[in-house]
């Protein structure tokens, strides 16, 4: 049998077999019965799939978080390609010979890791006050195993490995030229930037799939993230204390507004900026991942709901 094309190319046309990594599973039941709604991903992105023959055969085969080879066909469902399934298994050892890989089924940044810890270490660098800067260093030094593999978040924005460090630096580049632009206190905006979603290493649990950690659903990653700049000050006692306050104040606020899930709202020019570049870099993620997978014929996409809007596409695609 053919083999299906990646989830990102899946369309209504498309049959066969292939291997994914089963994201979500839940277990629904419709007029005709049970069915199961999942979200397969491998490095190209994602996609829905639904199983809806022999649910009690299958459904003991496999759970989320595990690699799965399924076989099926595309379908178009209100504008949104998905899967419809006839099987589903968790992977085992002798698919190997069948070309499955762990590795092409992990959504991961498309930029290279490597490349952009260069380019976070040459940002931390860049801070002129120097007990700032090695407050920056120690903490990036001690989370740097995940920090270099960590999403950004469950499913919203950056939601595959390595997804967290792509949103610092994206957010640190548009938060400095900012800060330049107005005169603001760069070496502030950089640490908020670096600092404001660290607390989303505590939050989120991550090994293939991603999930919420027992911290992250009773605390949430601003409270956490506060919490391990507040233990990393301790030794760092040369960082005068407005500052600290000011750092703070910066993961307090980021999310802009007392509504949108800060404690508080930003009250400093830095902490503006950063709220700013930190909503704009989501929505851009959202934007260009909604335009890239919307199969809708005509000008505008499907209703995108963390947007609340359709988008108007660009000519010629």
């Amino acid at each position: 049998m053919a083999r299906l094309p990646n989830a990102r190319s899946i369309d209504g046309t498309s049959a066969g077999t292939g291997f994914f990594l089963c994201a979500r599973k839940e277990r629904r039941t419709g007029r005709t019965g049970p069915f199961l709604v999942l979200v397969l991903q491998d490095t190209s992105g994602e996609i829905d799939a639904k199983v809806f023959q022999d649910v009690e055969t299958f459904s003991p085969q496999f759970e989320a978080g595990e690699f799965v080879a399924v076989q099926g066909k595309g379908n178009v469902f209100n504008g949104r390609t998905e899967l419809i399934l006839d099987r589903i298994r968790r992977v085992q050892p002798s698919d190997a010979a069948l070309g499955f890989r762990e590795e092409d089924c992990i959504p991961c940044s498309p930029r290279p890791v490597d490349e952009m810890w260069a380019e976070l270490e040459q940002r931390i660098a860049s801070v002129e006050f120097a007990p700032l800067r090695a407050l920056l260093t120690a903490m990036v030094s001690r989370y740097a195993e995940k920090l270099r593999i960590w999403p950004a978040a469950r499913q919203v924005h950056h939601a595959y490995r390595s997804g967290l460090l792509e949103h610092v630096l994206q957010i640190m580049g548009v938060a400095v030229f900012l800060a330049d632009s107005y005169g603001l206190r760069r070496d502030l905006v950089i640490a908020g930037a670096l600092l404001h979603d660290l607390g989303k290493l505590e939050e989120l649990s991550y090994d293939v799939s991603i999930d919420y950690s027992l911290e992250g659903n009773l605390i949430g990653h601003i409270v956490l993230g506060v919490s391990m700049l507040r233990e990393a000050l301790v030794d760092h006692p040369d960082v005068p204390r407005e500052m600290a306050l000011e750092l703070e104040h910066m993961i307090l606020s980021h999310h802009g507004a007392k509504e949108l899930g800060s404690p508080v709202a930003p009250m400093t020019a830095e902490a503006f900026v950063l709220a700013a570049a930190d909503d704009l870099d989501a929505k851009m993620q959202q934007i260009r991942r909604h335009l890239a997978t919307d199969t809708t014929p005509g000008r505008f996409t499907t209703y995108h709901r963390y947007l609340e809007r359709a988008l108007l596409k660009p000519v010629g695609t």
